[in-house]
């Protein structure tokens, strides 16, 4: 059955006779209407296109909504750009056989090659694929196991998933958003384990936003028989009324959603402090309120390093990589999250910073996980902590730096 929300782009089938490209642009379309759309490869450039290799198109969220991205393969770059459904499909048929002579479209259940031949010769082959073999829309071909289930109904409730006759699914366009909601469930079982979490597990999900990754931890940590006391955390008060109905709905136990500001919350003791995409300083803030509340698993992906740049003078040997503003954001950004990371580890967390699910998912893909140390590796830690604070002093002598928010707040 065709998904309700790409229901109109279903148009009459073509007819037998009909030119191949309107009968690949068809099929197209009935991939994406019925949840099947895998990816869309276009090659062989035409003509004046000699730095265009390819272009791949997939599905993706964006701000809640599906959009076909288009990645633009130069032979020195990369460019991205975004399209809505229906004008997505506007462009590829605009550029089937004019400016690619190929296309090969992958979908769960066939593929599709179409080919144009110097002479304008057009052709169309499908191939079925075998149904027990073949990759879910969204997925590499390798099949992996999923912490999470689902058949929670409240992926459904969320919008994750539907019914595909009478089965819950996943949503075509919610594939990547699934991917990095169960890869960060995967750090945090390996986190919790090195921090030896059990009963009662007190969490706090800064900007919480829909609530995936809130429900998720939910999830989780019933499923391996701890006791969850999850609070999400969000500015916007319609996010917070439609989660609270969910859980309503739902009639789910401990959990629940509050609206707030992280720079303004009370402390109160924490197991695991959780703040993804929180912007600029209030990462810092996210951080310091962890440490207070003595949380032992510090989660954050950091994004929008502002406060850090337009204090940095840039040492002489460093100004000709640097006098590019794309070199100096990356190198603020650097800079920030390792004075972050030192920050913790002076404060007694084993850290790590480390890209937590590949770049094509998510541009904010960086993050920075903090465990509290135990036994020999807390006093070890202890013992270094004249050598980390130095190390930072010394960084933020290098670069001109005179304040950074969450040291502020420790020495605060």
């Amino acid at each position: 059955m065709p998904a309700p929300l790409f229901s109109s782009l279903i148009t009459p089938p073509p007819a037998a006779s009909a030119p191949a490209h309107e009968r690949f642009l068809h099929l197209l379309r009935l991939a994406l209407a019925g949840g099947q759309f895998g990816k869309l490869l276009l090659s062989g450039p035409v003509g004046e296109e000699g730095e265009i290799e390819r272009l791949t198109v997939r599905l993706v969220e964006l701000r809640g909504e599906p959009c076909l991205s288009f990645l633009w393969r130069h032979r020195t770059k990369d460019v991205t750009k975004n399209h809505a459904p229906e004008a997505g499909l506007a462009e590829i048929a605009a550029l089937l056989g004019v400016r690619f002579r190929n296309a090969h479209l992958h979908t769960a259940a066939e593929e599709v090659q179409f080919a144009v031949s110097r002479k304008g010769r057009e052709t169309l082959r499908v191939t079925r694929v075998d149904a027990s073999q073949a990759p879910a829309p969204g997925t590499h071909d390798k099949a992996k196991q999923r912490p999470l289930d689902i058949a929670h109904p409240v992926w459904s409730a969320l919008g994750l998933t539907h019914l595909v006759k009478g089965e819950p699914a996943l949503v075509p366009a919610m594939a990547r958003k699934w991917k990095q909601i169960n890869r960060f469930v995967e750090i945090l079982s390996s986190a919790a384990e090195e921090a030896g979490l059990q009963g009662s597990v007190r969490v706090a999900d800064f900007g919480s936003g829909k609530g995936y990754l809130t429900f998720a931890v939910h999830d989780w940590l019933q499923s391996h028989g701890l006791q969850p006391r999850v609070t999400g955390i969000e500015l916007r008060d319609d996010m917070v009324r439609l989660c609270n109905a969910v859980i309503e709905s739902e009639q789910l136990a401990g959990i629940r959603f509050d609206q707030g500001d992280v720079r303004t919350q009370a402390v109160q003791p924490l197991d695991v402090m959780i703040a993804l995409h929180a912007c600029d300083i209030a990462t810092d803030h996210a951080l310091h309120v962890g440490l207070q509340a003595g949380a032992k698993v510090i989660m954050s992906s950091p994004c929008c390093h502002k406060e850090l740049r337009p204090q940095m003078t840039l040492p002489a040997v460093l100004r000709p990589m640097l006098q590019h503003g794309i070199h100096l954001g990356q190198e603020a950004e650097m800079v920030t999250d390792a004075l972050r990371a030192l920050l913790l580890e002076s404060q007694g967390y084993r850290t790590q910073v480390f890209e937590f699910i590949a770049l094509e998912h998510t541009s904010k893909n960086k993050m920075i996980l903090g465990v509290k140390a135990q036994g020999a590796a807390a006093e070890a830690l202890a013992a270094r902590r004249p050598e980390l604070l130095a190390q930072i002093a010394e960084i933020k002598r290098f670069y001109g730096l005179r304040e950074q928010r969450l040291e502020q707040l420790l020495a605060a």
